[in-house]
């Protein structure tokens, strides 16, 4: 087939599109539209099932397939994938950096893109073209496993990190030759669990859809993210993978989406096996194929089944190509005949896991880092910590040292995939808190192992990654594995001692951490994340992290998040307040900064119009301090109920000391839409308080008033 006009660049994209789909068997079409699981297995993959994508293979097995693909009958090269969360997860000694939520702290969509960017590097150079991120699912259980892949509880913040890692991804679009496409994901309402366990049926309205879970997806539709995958939930009986009202109607029609849509790990299966819609694999791929799908992950059934659909009358071949041609569209436009996009070792050893990869790792577990509590101890706040008075310092608890709780999910070591070189990243690639503290340990310090025998602790605790992932929800916030036991005797100990999460998920604090005198919050950090704290308990940095995420007193205080809905009866529990421990927005640094009264440019707007908040912030202290200023909306009546309080922009303002600067916010009137009885965005004339300030409290916030008419 050398000389078939598919095979000639010059010809217009659809001419060539036109004459391979006409050459094609319905064998091969069917099997351009699978995606499976390539490793150790591609060649039988390519031989058996003519498959068009695969999935956890990278490097010479990367390679290895595209030869495999290039001798079949048509020599249709292979869209390869793999999980990039947070890095290039799964080959060892990439760069991996801080998980989405913990990324999300630092409320920066410029770390984000570029964190982004240097990931679709590292994939490029061991042969991989399109990474399954960012995860736009709203945290709202926080029992739920995959907490940790979120940006958090709120819909601006998520769409805002996820359309900047999008951009990153993919670069200068699909002939860029250090870009991946990307994956918007779970598509759509995934996150709405029953009792916060994993790919349970959502309880969600088309409004409560339109409200809160489609809006970030829409961002990303419309801002050329390439790949959409759907979740694994149903939605009023509909299951994501079969919801044509979902996957075509809003997504493709009214959104405009022209990339391809991948179903999650054998979801199709999950049609006829769990979910139990579909009567076998013939029922499950008409479905599917009707609703939108394109790429059918993880279901080798679906072979024969999409074959004998047809022959059943169920699917029409035409059906067929037409999804067939979206997905070689896409492979002419990414080049991939012409280039499949070979791993290459040169840029394996100078890119992957480079300083200046490290160095941005480093940057991320910085910024992300969140100081929830700084008491004083003996009349001054515990940290930072003193240089200059040497102490022995104890560095213990079980994530003192442990590199895959601080990698967390999604990374050699946490279970989807083992990688080419292991089962691990390399352990001298990772930089846990106790080798930070060693390595900055100031002169005159000692580090010893025990507590017993140090006068200052700094004890790592949180969770590890069996508790957190697919499968893996919890019933319960609290800290596991004698923890809370653990904690209660290190404070017995009277001596000043600082706590430190290292956790996939908010978790509930014992009473040691309630008061310990100071706390920080990592989530998971990355490879760095280590280093990073360090460099906070001895003030090298000061914490400039803002929580993505509501952290609760209780795990009976569920949903947590601020944004809820208002109006209840009353505004405690009987035994407990609604108050989280620490609010979304959250954080503390070593210093404060003082907000001056802000003023509204103009009390009255009309739609189609901007506002401005203008004030003044005040660093007085010593040293430089960075304040994330956030802008709140509460929209005083409304045709239909509606969130208490939403974000609707924010500043990150570094202030050097002694500095005052004036700061300026801008507010979109469209951007004040509700989604009425009708399911319709409207903005409705009215009342709005504008609220500006530190967090999602009240007690840090300062109120404006604006007339929408």
């Amino acid at each position: 087939m050398s000389n078939a006009p598919y095979r000639e660049p010059g010809l217009p994209l659809q001419a060539r599109v036109d004459d391979l789909l006409a050459r094609m068997t319905l064998p091969e079409k069917v099997g351009q539209l699978m995606q499976l699981d390539g490793q150790r297995v591609y060649r039988d993959l390519i031989r058996d099932f003519n498959v068009g994508s695969l999935l956890h293979i990278n490097g010479s097995d990367a390679d290895a397939a595209q030869a495999a693909a290039a001798q079949t009958r048509l020599g249709i090269p292979l869209l390869l994938a793999d999980d990039g969360i947070h890095g290039h997860s799964f080959w060892a000694g990439a760069t991996i950096f801080p998980t989405q939520l913990a990324l999300a702290c630092s409320w920066n969509p410029e770390l984000a893109r570029e964190v982004a960017r240097v990931t679709a590097v590292e994939m490029r150079a061991t042969g991989l073209k399109w990474t399954f991120s960012p995860v736009l699912c709203l945290a709202r259980d926080l029992r739920w496993g995959r907490i940790n892949e979120t940006f958090g509880e709120d819909p601006l913040l998520l769409g805002t990190l996820a359309l900047a890692m999008i951009e990153g991804y993919q670069g200068e679009g699909l002939h860029d030759p250090n870009a991946v496409l990307a994956t918007a994901k779970h598509y759509a309402g995934y996150s709405e669990t029953l009792g916060g366990r994993d790919a349970s049926e959502a309880e969600l309205s088309r409004r409560k859809l339109r409200s809160t879970f489609l809006p970030p997806f829409e961002r990303a539709a419309r801002g050329g993210a390439m790949a959409f995958m759907t979740g694994y939930q149903a939605i009023d009986g509909v299951p994501s993978t079969a919801n044509r009202w979902l996957l075509t109607e809003v997504l493709r029609e009214e959104w405009g989406f022209e990339g391809i849509l991948v179903t999650d790990w054998n979801n199709l299966g999950h049609l006829v096996n769990s979910q139990r819609v579909c009567a076998d694999h013939a029922e499950a791929a008409a479905l599917a194929i009707r609703a939108g799908n394109d790429l059918i992950m993880a279901t080798p059934e679906f072979f024969e089944g999409a074959q004998a659909a047809v022959a059943r009358g169920l699917l029409t071949e035409a059906e067929i190509d037409a999804v067939v041609r979206r997905v070689l569209t896409l492979k002419f436009r990414m080049g991939l005949f012409e280039d499949a996009g070979l791993s290459d070792p040169e840029r394996i050893r100078t890119q992957v896991g480079c300083a200046a990869h490290r160095e941005l790792a480093l940057r991320a577990a910085r910024e992300s880092l969140v100081l929830l509590r700084n008491d004083p101890w003996q009349g001054a706040p515990l940290l930072p910590l003193d240089p200059s008075r040497p102490r022995r310092i104890a560095v213990v608890g079980p994530n003192a040292d442990d590199p895959d709780a601080q990698l967390g999910d999604w990374s050699l070591g946490s279970g989807q995939m083992v990688g080419p070189s292991g089962d691990r990243h390399p352990r001298e690639a990772t930089v846990t808190v106790r080798d930070g503290v060693r390595s900055l340990l100031p002169a005159g310090w000692t580090l010893v192992d025990s507590a017993d025998e140090a006068d200052l602790i700094v004890a790592l605790v949180g969770d590890r990654v069996a508790y957190n992932g697919e499968f893996k929800s919890t019933a319960t916030l609290e800290l596991q594995d004698g923890q809370i036991e653990w904690l209660a005797g290190l404070a017995a100990l009277g001596k000043p001692w600082v706590g430190v999460l290292i956790n996939g998920k908010p978790l509930v604090l014992p009473p040691a951490l309630q008061a310990v005198p100071a706390l920080i919050e990592c989530f998971n950090p990355g490879m760095l994340g280590g280093q990073a704290v360090a460099e906070a308990l001895f003030g090298l940095l000061n914490p400039s992290g803002r929580l993505s995420i509501s952290i609760p007193v209780h795990v009976g205080q569920q949903p947590v998040f601020y944004n809820a809905v208002r109006g209840q009866h009353g505004d405690r529990y009987a035994d407990l307040t609604q108050e989280p421990a620490f609010a979304f927005g959250f954080g503390l640094g070593y210093g404060r900064v003082e907000y001056g009264a802000p003023s509204l440019d103009r009390p009255q707007a009309r739609a189609g119009e901007t506002v401005s908040v203008q004030l003044e912030l005040h660093n007085p202290g010593p040293r430089e301090q960075v304040e994330v200023v956030q802008l709140y909306v509460e929209d005083e009546v409304t045709s239909a109920t509606w969130a208490r309080r939403e974000l609707k922009g924010w500043e990150r303002v570094c202030l050097a000391a002694g500095e005052r600067r004036e700061v300026v916010l801008s507010l979109a009137v469209d951007s004040l839409w509700i989604v009425d009885a009708e399911g319709r965005r409207v903005v409705e004339p009215g009342s709005f308080r504008l609220l500006v300030g530190g967090s999602s409290r009240d007690q840090d916030l300062s109120a404006l008033s604006l007339v929408v008419g």
